[in-house]
């Protein structure tokens, strides 16, 4: 035939089959250049659209030029189907969308998860027959595609309901063992699957078992995280996404669905591994369930606790030079986010310097803060990462805390006994007056006390801090 190209080992190659190699490369370097627009808010919805347009490319070429071993393309009946399902996808993901609250984030953020990891593992469920016995590639592959997106996939729905509130805690020492037995069960039983000596199509069986173990250490591994902790659980579940993907990208031979899942698996995994430096925490007790939980509480005195009046607090805002913001998930829960971009707008109006101090695991997923305050229009170069605001604490005439407990508890430095010793914290502390605004005087994820509170710079404005912030504004604005 004219457009043949060429062979290789008995293979020919068209001139479609190079299309498509060439559009799968293409979709690749857009996922690059998207990935790279998206490390800064200003052109991260850019690099949406550029990944979005090299998924697009790659998906219709593929539904173009895609050829089986015996050189037909997609019958036109499935590519109805394929179309249908796009839009249908589509439509959802619109609505959804545009729907969504930002307090919201990290629970779609939990179920997009979930979706990738389904799909991974539905096709690793669906080829594992068509393998050849004895192929032990093309079966470790499928198997650990099958593992790895069941994990994703149970793993994200209950990440899902502890961030909506629909699933409690299980924090019990003896959790840690019954993950690591069926952590070995699983991994054991896929050994068994990849070394043996019978067909695929005698094993269905064994895959499907496969399944089920997967789909319960995904729950068990995920059920003793408390909701706090679930910024580095979202990362890993991510990674574990992408690498899924990546799995199921050598299923079919699919350089974009690899090239792409190790994007999304190495990104994930890389941001995995900050998240548990923020912690002080490593990635193996991640792995083995046995990350977050509680911690007692230190023996030591605690204080007094002294409230500020909200005309007290207005008047020390006003009359300040330099004022630090950190936010935390009782800012998201309180859905204060546009009142606090108010009362910041004020402030900068007479003269005060005003920044945001962000802690990399503050909220429920990975920068969590970032897009809630982005959300209220916050200017990107008020948000200032902990690493270069600690620096300048000493200099800050009011810090207020809002909605945040262990992020700015100075346990992290002072106690040995701590669960949170070591962890990087914002300096609250050294700021010349702090000023803290819970409902309550409740613990955070930990489930220690936070001795900042009893601090004699501290003074705790309590209540809803929407209603809070709003009563301050008003009290600024009269003044």
């Amino acid at each position: 035939m004219d457009n043949v190209l060429g062979t290789l080992n008995g293979i020919e190659f068209t001139i479609g089959d190079s299309l498509l190699e060439l559009s799968y490369l293409i979709a690749a370097l857009l996922f690059v250049y998207g990935l790279k627009l998206l490390s800064h808010p200003e052109t991260a919805r850019r690099g949406n659209l550029w990944a979005a347009a090299g998924m697009g490319l790659a998906m219709f070429t593929t539904i173009v030029l895609h050829k089986d071993a015996n050189g037909t393309g997609i019958s036109l009946t499935n590519i109805w189907i394929i179309m249908a399902a796009i839009g249908v996808g589509a439509v959802i993901g619109w609505i959804i969308a545009r729907k969504i609250k930002m307090t919201g984030m990290p629970q779609l953020v939990s179920i997009y998860n979930a979706t990738g990891g389904a799909a991974s593992a539905l096709v690793a469920l669906l080829e594992y027959p068509n393998a050849i016995a004895g192929d032990v590639g093309s079966i470790l592959v499928t198997v650990l595609g099958l593992i790895i997106g069941a994990v994703a996939f149970s793993g994200s729905m209950i990440a899902y309901g502890k961030l909506d509130g629909k699933v409690g805690d299980i924090m019990k020492p003896f959790m840690t063992y019954i993950n690591l037995v069926l952590l070995a069960l699983t991994l054991g039983f896929g050994a068994y699957i990849i070394i043996s000596p019978n067909p695929p199509v005698e094993m269905i069986w064994a895959i499907y078992t496969l399944l089920a173990f997967s789909l319960v250490y995904g729950v068990m591994f995920v059920m003793p995280i408390g909701g706090a902790d679930m910024p580095v659980v979202i990362s890993l579940l991510n990674s574990f996404t992408g690498i899924a993907a990546a799995m199921a990208g050598f299923i079919y031979s699919n350089q974009a669905m690899i090239l792409g899942g190790i994007l999304v698996g190495s990104a994930g995994t890389i941001l995995t591994i900050l998240m548990c430096k923020a912690m002080n925490r490593s990635l193996i007790n991640v792995i083995i369930g046995s990350f977050g939980g509680g911690g007692a509480a230190l023996d030591r005195e605690q204080g007094n606790i002294k409230e500020i009046m909200l005309s007290d607090a207005a008047v020390l805002l006003t009359y300040s030079q330099k004022i630090v913001i950190v936010p935390g998930y009782g800012l998201a829960v309180a859905q204060a986010q546009h009142i606090v971009h108010e009362l910041d707008a004020l402030l900068n109006g007479k003269g005060v310097d005003v920044k945001y101090a962000i802690h990399p695991v503050a909220g429920r997923m990975p920068g969590h803060m970032n897009v809630l305050l982005a959300e209220a229009d916050v200017p990107y170069e008020n948000l200032v990462e902990m690493d270069d605001i600690n620096p300048d604490m000493p200099n800050v005439d009011v810090v207020i805390v809002i909605g945040a407990n262990d992020v700015v508890n100075p346990a992290a430095y002072d106690d040995p006994t701590s669960p949170i010793y070591g962890m990087p914290i914002i300096d609250a502390h050294l700021a010349k007056n702090i000023i803290i605004m819970k409902r309550g005087m409740g613990k955070g994820y930990a489930g220690i006390e936070n001795f900042l509170f009893f601090d004699d710079k501290t003074r705790m404005l309590f209540g809803d801090a929407k209603d809070s912030i709003s009563k301050l504004v008003s009290e600024i604005k009269s003044m």
